[in-house]
């Protein structure tokens, strides 16, 4: 199974994509979209679902993850990311993927094992579990790799089959 990990925003959408087979990880590809501050955000937001499809055509996953939003202090930005994470989620309906999301815990406990652990703990189990000599970059490339394992991992599971 290739899954698309997404880590959603409207300057950078991270991706990863993670081939999963009985329980043994490969990182098939990942990287970001970037988008320029200096246009319109609807001209950011056309960009962004130009690429996904672009990307999806290219590689043709499986299946997307895509991390849920949560509001930190800034609010403004949030809505951003919420406009890009709805363009995202459109883009994967249209083209026919399956979407699964995420919260930041699930991520960390599929990962790592603990769903309060930190980032870098998160990242160096990412390395760990694919086998890389060093972590993805730029960070939101890593962020959608350790989503895109945390579906890998979630949806191999044993309690998964006995619900």
């Amino acid at each position: 199974m290739l899954i698309l990990g997404i880590d959603p925003g409207y300057a950078i959408v991270g991706f990863g994509l993670v081939e999963s087979l009985q329980g043994r990880y490969h990182l098939a590809a990942c990287g970001a979209i970037n988008t320029s501050a200096g246009i319109r955000l609807s001209a950011r937001l056309w960009q962004i679902a130009t690429d996904l499809e672009k990307l999806i055509g290219q590689f043709h996953p499986d299946t997307m993850a895509i991390e849920e939003l949560f509001f930190n202090h800034n609010v403004t930005t949030g809505i951003g990311v919420a406009q890009a994470r709805g363009v995202i989620l459109m883009t994967a309906e249209k083209l026919g993927l399956p979407i699964f999301e995420y919260n930041p815990s699930q991520v960390k406990q599929a990962v790592v094992g603990y769903g309060k652990a930190e980032k870098r703990q998160v990242m160096d189990m990412t390395k760990r579990l694919l086998n890389l000599n060093a972590v993805p970059k730029p960070d939101d490339a890593a962020d959608a790799v350790a989503i895109a394992l945390c579906h890998a991992r979630s949806s191999t599971s044993q309690l998964r089959a006995l619900s």
